[in-house]
């Protein structure tokens, strides 16, 4: 966010604020996690749509200027033949709004996820 705006309250508030192809790529995104892990929770944490399950967040999703993000945390890198050709970082993978994220790669890296916080 800009400085001398207001950061979101809801993971609706944050979607509004986006651009569309952004917010249509988040939409999927958040649709996608819903059916990872049924019953999650949405909240906003770090400033950040956040997903928890069983009181603990175990994943979030993010806009930047360039791209979108699941950051599913530090099981990534245990994916990297999976996430070959994507940008990914540390917890993080980008990918632009327009090339978004196989379904069945947001489920096994969320379901990872979860498996990894609850450990």
């Amino acid at each position: 966010m800009r400085k001398g705006t207001t950061r979101a309250k809801t993971v609706d508030g944050y979607l509004s604020a986006l651009k569309p192809d952004k917010r249509d790529a988040l939409e999927k995104l958040r649709k996608q996690i819903h059916a990872a892990i049924p019953g999650a929770t949405e909240c906003i944490s770090y400033g950040m749509p956040g997903f928890r399950h069983e009181g603990k967040v175990v994943v979030w999703m993010g806009a930047a200027a360039h791209h979108v993000s699941l950051y599913p945390g530090g099981i990534v890198h245990d994916f990297k033949a999976d996430l070959k050709g994507y940008d990914v970082g540390k917890g993080t993978v980008r990918f632009a709004p327009d090339e978004p994220l196989p379904a069945a790669l947001v489920k096994k890296l969320v379901k990872a996820a979860v498996a990894r916080r609850f450990a």
